[in-house]
């Protein structure tokens, strides 16, 4: 049986996160595997699953300091032993929380992916349509694969995605973006080194294409 712990710190869009993830696990399962899901909070359970999902929402201050006092820590601990052990999949703030640090309130993250978390500054800029650009960036929007990986597999190149952000990575190595998407200029909308996969964006409210990102990390073997 395999199992995936959906971290619960007390700041991730969990429910909607967890549904996806339990969708994925119902195709997985008519393919003939067994898959649980578990939002938790319990670092043994994050310890003893096969495969962690990351979810964040609001700012990333809050969120870096809600996952370093859960459990005394430990539900830090068992999120960095996942980070480097098993498959790991970050999603929006928890994407951010993967590198070192934020423009954000000048907050330092896990520094798992070298990089900084950079603001959008639009100030001015106009869109296509001559209407201003907005932070947050809200709504749908196109990513371009900039490299190949198990996760993008069936997902269409340039597929829209649904984003609410107004913070993005900028990772330090070119070969850690797999995902650029254009919001008044080119930016990182996905990363993945090794055993870790992360999305600015949101799988849980981006349709089929979402889901099967969710899928592919389901039976992903890095």
């Amino acid at each position: 049986m395999r199992t995936v712990a959906v971290v619960d710190y007390g700041m991730g869009n969990l429910r909607s996160v967890s549904q996806a993830v339990l969708h994925a696990a119902r195709e997985a399962s008519k393919s003939g595997a067994d898959v649980t899901v578990a939002v938790t909070a319990d670092p043994a359970l994050v310890r003893a699953a096969e495969r962690v999902v990351l979810p964040g929402q609001g700012a990333m201050r809050d969120c870096m300091r809600e996952l370093r006092q859960a459990h005394g820590g430990e539900l830090l601990a068992s999120v960095l032993e996942a980070a480097a052990s098993k498959p790991l999949m970050g999603v929006c703030v928890g994407m951010q929380m993967l590198l070192e640090h934020s423009e954000e309130q000048d907050t330092p993250g896990l520094g798992l992916i070298a990089g900084r978390v950079r603001r959008f500054r639009l100030d001015g800029q106009l869109q296509p349509d001559g209407s201003r650009y907005k932070v947050p960036q809200m709504g749908w929007n196109q990513v371009e694969q900039t490299r190949t990986h198990p996760l993008w597999a069936g997902v269409a190149d340039a597929s829209w995605f649904y984003f609410v952000h107004s913070f993005y990575a900028d990772p330090a190595e070119p070969a850690h973006s797999v995902g650029v998407t254009d919001y008044g200029a080119r930016f990182t909308s996905a990363v993945a080194r090794d055993n870790i996969f992360a999305t600015q964006f949101h799988p849980e409210k981006s349709a089929a294409q979402g889901l099967r990102l969710y899928r592919n990390f389901l039976d992903w073997r890095p």
